[in-house]
């Protein structure tokens, strides 16, 4: 099958590279879109020392499964695929399984192919009202909701909002943040990046910010240094959450978390159902952040294209038919 592979080098295409194989409890999804996102460029970069298929933000069609129920479906997928058996796969959601595999990330082959398998328990169903276009930003959707779980309850009602970033997960966050009713600050270098945000939504540009500060600070840069602005940014015994994950070393003064007693908390990955169900239930749409869209065969030079300062959404598209 035809698929983009990372090797500790460039990314490059293999036009025969073998089709996976289906284990039990496993489906058998066909690629229909996939997006091409910060984490897969560092990944090509050298994080996490990753080999094979990258691509983790995905909608596909069911092939086969156990589950004859689920061959036929539209479906977008939880990516980690936990054990199903330890404490954090019964009693939570299994994202930090110690067993566990990461679609195109850790320890099993991505969406940039044909084809592709994951457990039938990762499987979500898109229903007919939410578009391909739409469903491929299920997963950073549902990271971008998952930064609500980080907001203390009694402060959601009342916090100041700053989401730092006008990429494409910042862009997102502050989406998700503000239509879940909270006052959301989007910060970024980029007025046409900015523009792409509802109206009513506050935007600014970091020569802008002056001595603004906020209670919590979503650090969605993509950069070594956003923390350190992040920093800067919070109020005395304020929230940062940080989303960024970069390949490399880099060095930080940490006094002013322990001078402001500021609270740090890493946020990963979210519930793709809960996404689901926001683009089906409300006039979320993520479109507007899609730059380009390329074939499967052409996937290096989305790639490329990615990678390029200021783009936004490169989308990759499925070339088998069913």
């Amino acid at each position: 099958m035809l698929a983009l592979t990372l090797d500790g080098r460039a990314p490059r295409l293999e036009r025969s590279y073998p089709e996976p194989a289906r284990g039990p409890g496993e489906a058998l999804v066909r690629m229909r879109l996939a997006g091409i996102c910060d984490t897969d460029l560092q990944l090509a970069r050298g994080y996490l020392g990753f080999r094979g298929i990258p691509g983790h933000e995905f909608v596909g069609e069911v092939l086969d499964a156990d589950d004859k129920a689920w061959v036929g479906a539209r479906v977008v997928a939880d990516i980690n695929a936990g054990c199903g058996r330890c404490d954090d796969c019964t009693e939570r959601d299994g994202h930090h399984c110690r067993e566990r595999s990461v679609l195109g990330i850790l320890g099993r082959n991505g969406a940039f192919a044909e084809l592709l398998t994951l457990p039938e328990r990762c499987l979500v169903r898109v229903p007919d009202t939410v578009t391909d276009e739409q469903a491929v930003f299920s997963e950073p959707l549902a990271a971008a909701v998952h930064v609500l779980d980080a907001i203390p309850r009694n402060l959601r009602n009342r916090a100041r909002v700053a989401v730092l970033g006008d990429g494409k997960l910042g862009l997102l966050i502050a989406l998700a943040l503000a239509g879940a009713g909270l006052e959301v600050t989007a910060i970024g270098h980029h007025p046409e990046k900015l523009a792409l945000l509802p109206p009513e939504l506050e935007t600014l540009l970091e020569s802008q910010l002056h001595a603004r500060q906020f209670d919590v600070v979503v650090e969605a840069t993509g950069t070594a240094r956003g923390l350190e602005r992040a920093l800067t940014l919070a109020v005395p015994r304020g929230t940062i959450v940080l989303k960024t994950t970069v390949h490399g070393d880099y060095s930080l003064d940490l006094s002013p978390v322990v001078i402001n007693e500021l609270t740090l908390v890493g946020s990963r990955c979210g519930t793709p159902a809960e996404a689901v169900a926001l683009l089906n239930d409300t006039s979320l749409d993520p479109t507007p952040l899609i730059a380009e869209r390329y074939s499967l065969s052409n996937a290096v030079e989305a790639f490329a294209r990615a990678s390029a300062p200021g783009v936004l959404k490169v989308l990759v598209e499925g070339c088998r038919t069913p």
